[in-house]
């Protein structure tokens, strides 16, 4: 592997889309024609929180011993590729790049954005950092499911509009959830491993079969949400399009995939999630 290959693997790509959903389905739910150079800065913003989170779990992880046996890719710090103060270097760079990036378009809009980026920063670090990480309590799949789901798409209709609406925050229910659907994945896969380093997930807390079954109903959900959607604005009913791509990965949870055999079931959540996004933005954008 390449350094470039080696830092865009410690980058995680399959969870790039919690990061472009949001803020696409956001910017489709907003009222007036929306600006695309407020869209596409909330979208670096979004996507270099993600990288952070990412490359600061990396580190966080790596130098506490709880990744030293991976089921899933590589670790940058604990596969001993990357030194640890250069990865917690980066996720600290790209924190800060998306904090630039904030303090502009808080600028543009309204100054009370600046603590709610503050926040999600803070959130992003003490997912795995810190002395007390929550996501070794069991509260990753809630603060996933609000700064990946509400904060993230309503945040971007904000930033268009300048105001919430009820669409927005409807919108962000099924994005939120199909984030956490692929936390609970990630979770279900190392369940084993964590219990074992005394990592306690949720995944860890519930037990194998309640966490299989917690990833089919946050999935369920995020298309029986569709109906109420459909209320505010028709057109949401394109998301049932993505349907057939829910299929296997639930399939596949349910039969009991664990460990190697969870990894294409991380990827074929992050593809439903991306077409259900698809989806519901093109109907939100006709608005039929």
């Amino acid at each position: 592997m390449t350094a470039l290959s080696i830092w865009v693997a410690g980058s995680r790509p399959r969870t790039w889309p919690a990061a472009v959903v949001p803020v696409a389905v956001g910017t489709a739910a907003a009222q007036d024609q929306p600006n695309l150079l407020r869209a596409s800065l909330a979208l670096l913003v979004a996507l270099a929180l993600q990288v952070g989170v990412n490359y600061a779990n990396d580190y966080s992880d790596g130098v506490r011993g709880t990744d030293d046996k991976r089921v899933g890719p590589t670790r940058l710090v604990a596969s001993g590729l990357v030194e640890a103060k250069s990865v917690k270097r980066a996720a600290f760079c790209f924190f800060g790049g998306a904090a630039l990036v904030g303090l502009y378009l808080s600028a543009v809009t309204s100054w009370w954005l600046v603590l709610v980026g503050a926040v999600a920063i803070m959130a992003a670090w003490g997912y795995t950092g810190g002395p007390k990480p929550y996501g070794y309590h069991g509260l990753g799949e809630l603060f996933v499911f609000i700064f990946f789901g509400l904060v993230a798409s309503v945040g971007t209709t904000y930033l268009q509009d300048e105001q919430i609406s009820a669409l927005a925050v409807g919108v962000a229910v099924p994005v939120g959830l199909l984030a956490v659907a692929l936390l609970v994945t990630n979770n279900l896969r190392d369940l084993p491993r964590d219990e074992l380093v005394g990592k306690r997930t949720l995944a860890v807390r519930m037990g194998d079969r309640p966490t299989r079954a917690l990833y089919v109903v946050v999935v369920a959900m995020a298309f029986l949400s569709l109906p109420y959607l459909s209320l505010l604005r028709p057109g949401a009913l394109l998301a049932f399009a993505s349907v057939p791509l829910a299929v296997s990965p639930i399939r596949s949870v349910i039969k009991g995939a664990s460990g190697q055999e969870l990894i294409p079931v991380l990827g074929a959540t992050g593809k439903l999630q991306m077409a259900y996004g698809a989806s519901l933005c093109i109907g939100l954008a006709l608005g039929i």
